[in-house]
C-alpha cells in the first residue's frame, strides 16, 4: 500500500528526518567523548534507535507504509541501561553531565515536535509508526534522565 502526502504532512517529516539525523550525530559523537562506558553503550543504543526513526521517515517520504510490529520487535532486544550504583556514586566526568543534559534536552523538543506531527498526519498506519517512534524519544529521554539521577546529576525537587 502506498500512501499520498499532504504538502504539509511532507514538510512536517522533512523536519522530523533532520532532528532524527542530529540526533544520530550526537548520540555517535557524544558516545566518543563520553567517559563512562555505560554512558557509551547508551548513546551508541540510541543512536542505533534514531538510525531506524530516520529509516522510517525516509520510508514514509517515498510513500510507503512502514512495519511498525517488526520495528518493535527488534526493539524489544536491546536492554535499556539502568545504573545499579548509588546515587552520586561514580560521577566520571563533568563533560557527562553537560553531554547528558545536551541529549535530555534534545529528546525532549524532539518528542514535541513528533507530538504536532502525529497529529497532522492524514494516514493511521503512518500515525501510529510517529506514535511508536515518538514514544522511543521518551523512552531515551528516560534512560537518560534516570542515568543522570542515579549519577548525582540530576536532582528532580
Amino acid at each position: 500500500m502506498t500512501i499520498n502526502l499532504t504538502q504539509k504532512e511532507r514538510l512536517l517529516l522533512e523536519d522530523q528526518k533532520k532532528h532524527e539525523e542530529i540526533c544520530i550525530q550526537k548520540y555517535t559523537s557524544y558516545a566518543n567523548q563520553a567517559q563512562d562506558p555505560q554512558l557509551k553503550q547508551m548513546f551508541n543504543n540510541h543512536a542505533q534507535h534514531e538510525r531506524q526513526h530516520l529509516n522510517t521517515i525516509n520510508q514514509i517520504l517515498a510513500g510507503q507504509v512502514p512495519n511498525v510490529q517488526s520495528q518493535s520487535m527488534q526493539q524489544g532486544q536491546q536492554p535499556n541501561i539502568h545504573n545499579q550504583g548509588q546515587p552520586g556514586m561514580g560521577l566520571t566526568n563533568a563533560n557527562d553531565a553537560v553531554l547528558c543534559n545536551d541529549l535530555l534536552m534534545t529528546e525532549k523538543f524532539v518528542s514535541g515536535t513528533y507530538d504536532t506531527a502525529i497529529f497532522e498526519m492524514t494516514d493511521t498506519n503512518v500515525r501510529k509508526a510517529l506514535n511508536h517512534i515518538q514514544k522511543e524519544e521518551q523512552q531515551h529521554g528516560e534512560d537518560i534522565f534516570n542515568y543522570m539521577k542515579s549519577k548525582g546529576m540530576y536532582n528532580p525537587q
